[in-house]
């Protein structure tokens, strides 16, 4: 230490600095337990110019970190952490139980997989979160994005006890209303051919605007099979 040396004085500045790097290394290490533990249930939420984190049970990075520098956060964000556990919990029962109705999926896959890559998008993508009630219960859940004037109806899914009651009807009117009110010109939704999604796209004014093919390659065959594709809608 320098005995001539004036005290180091720390603005706003330095102190957003300061913590902008605390919670990118909060969040990074909050990430990298997400990608060891298959079945982690942590997230990395922004909020406020910091984020909030959940690594694991009894973890040191289970912190809100650098909360407040981009702003003084919403009554909304802060209800996001309360919420967001719940919805990805919906959401991957919803795709862990596909409804039967049409042609079936030739994909599967499992439900913490679905939940780690709803996770991701939420938290990269910038896929905004809706949640439907039925008699006070949450009964569904979809994500919506919009990007270059388009709007993607992405991840929508309904509990199994609560399908054939106007769930996906209702978070199907909500994220039009929102992409009309982001005035975009043209919104997306895919379904599995025949299916009760396509029925209820249809229905709200969709369109097929397109089949999109998938081929499946089985390397104890090394041959290409053409699955049964989902449509793409638009309206």
């Amino acid at each position: 230490m320098n005995a001539g040396r004036s005290p180091l004085f720390c603005d706003t500045a330095l102190a957003e600095r300061i913590e902008r790097i605390e919670a990118q290394l909060v969040a990074k290490g909050s990430e990298a337990a997400h990608h060891r533990a298959v079945d982690s249930v942590g997230f990395v939420i922004p909020v406020a110019g910091g984020v909030a984190s959940f690594a694991e049970e009894g973890s040191p990075l289970n912190k809100v970190a650098g909360l407040g520098f981009g702003g003084v956060p919403t009554v909304a964000a802060l209800d996001e952490e309360d919420e967001f556990g719940s919805w990805l919990n919906v959401v991957a029962d919803g795709f862990a139980h596909p409804d039967t109705q049409g042609v079936p999926a030739h994909e599967e896959f499992p439900r913490e997989v679905v939940a780690r890559a709803m996770r991701n998008l939420t938290a990269a993508a910038g896929v905004m979160r809706y949640v439907a009630l039925r008699d006070g219960v949450l009964a569904g859940g979809a994500g919506f994005r919009v990007a270059q004037g388009v709007a993607q109806l992405t991840g929508a899914a309904t509990a199994p006890a609560h399908r054939r009651r106007g769930v996906q009807t209702a978070l199907l009117s909500a994220r039009l209303a929102d992409a009309a009110a982001a005035d975009c010109d043209i919104a997306v939704i895919t379904t599995q051919p025949g299916s009760k999604s396509q029925q209820n796209a249809q229905r709200r004014g969709f369109d097929l605007l397109y089949t999109r093919a998938i081929l499946v390659k089985f390397p104890d065959q090394n041959a290409l099979s053409g699955g049964k594709p989902p449509h793409d809608h638009a309206g």
